[in-house]
């Protein structure tokens, strides 16, 4: 058998096999019958054995041209999904995404964000890794994961990185509080509050001791967790006030809680890693803007609906 046979040829041979006549095979290939003939005839010289017998004006395939059939149709069947493959993947509509977050947005926000990004990428496999920022970081440093995204004060060292989003912390409240007709809330509101903290581990914990310490103010420090949704659930039940971030503060779905600006303005970035060591493919960069489009979306154009709105503020029914 000559190794000069070709995709070409194969694709006749099975065009003739399912249509029974070179007129039909040349139709399904979009080439003229004499063309679709000497397709054959190259074929049957390569391999050197005869394909077909005319019976009757139609063409019968040889025993050993049905033998060949079975691994033709099995490989060209692989080259059309190769094709397919390769064409969903031009038009972004197939590959993968191994995706590390903080809990902050991990817990709802990014599931959102990937949510709307599937309607639009049907084929995309996408896994999601919730972990503590550090680690995050580690991730994605050791390239263990095509994006990472954290949540931490703007002094946060990390690998390379863009900004998503840069906000204040608010302050929540629960409903009916004495500060919640308040525009700002500033330390010295919060004298002698019951005030859920983050843990001694987490790095914005200290910065917030500080600024309270700078300004004297005195919190009754009982309760403290990592998650500021964890942190929304307790204001709620009227266990305490808190500083939580700003993305914690959209994602609330309940009617017990106002937030308010604090002053000084804790700044908090949203941030979206990639390793500096590698090119990304088309699909992360295709999730990458959506993800810019997505914070732009959710985030700017509600931000002060979150912390002003009457209905927001309205007391309930």
């Amino acid at each position: 058998m000559d190794s000069t046979v070709n995709l070409r040829q194969l694709e006749a041979f099975r065009a003739v096999i399912l249509g029974q006549t070179v007129t039909r095979a040349a139709e399904m290939l979009h080439i003229s019958q004499p063309a679709a003939t000497r397709l054959i005839a190259a074929l049957e010289e390569d391999i050197g054995f005869l394909l077909f017998e005319r019976i009757k004006g139609r063409l019968h395939p040889t025993p050993d041209a049905l033998v060949l059939y079975e691994e033709v149709q099995r490989s060209l069947l692989g080259v059309e999904r190769i094709a397919r493959t390769a064409k969903e993947i031009g038009s972004l509509t197939r590959g993968s995404l191994h995706l590390a977050c903080a809990p902050v947005m991990g817990l709802s926000f990014l599931p959102r964000a990937i949510h709307a990004f599937t309607k639009q990428h049907q084929h995309a496999q996408i896994s999601l890794q919730v972990l503590p920022s550090r680690e995050v970081v580690d991730q994605v440093v050791g390239q263990r994961c095509d994006l990472g995204f954290i949540a931490e004060p703007n002094t946060y060292p990390s690998p390379r990185g863009e900004q998503l989003l840069r906000s204040s912390m608010l302050c929540a409240l629960p409903r009916g509080h004495r500060l919640q007709d308040k525009a700002v809330v500033v330390p010295e509101d919060l004298e002698g509050e019951a005030f859920i903290s983050y843990p001694q581990a987490v790095g914005s914990r200290h910065h917030l001791d500080a600024i309270f310490d700078a300004h004297g103010v005195t919190r009754q420090l009982q309760l403290e967790t990592q998650l500021s949704a964890s942190m929304c659930a307790f204001v709620e039940l009227g266990a305490g006030v808190a500083l939580v971030d700003t993305i914690s503060a959209l994602e609330y779905r309940g009617d017990g809680i106002v937030f308010r600006p604090f002053e000084p303005a804790v700044e908090v970035d949203f941030s979206m890693l990639m390793s500096a060591q590698s090119r990304p493919s088309r699909i992360q960069e295709s999730f990458m803007q959506h993800m810019r489009e997505f914070v732009a979306s959710e985030v700017a154009n509600t931000l002060q609906a979150t912390t002003v709105a009457p209905d927001h503020d309205a007391p309930p029914a």
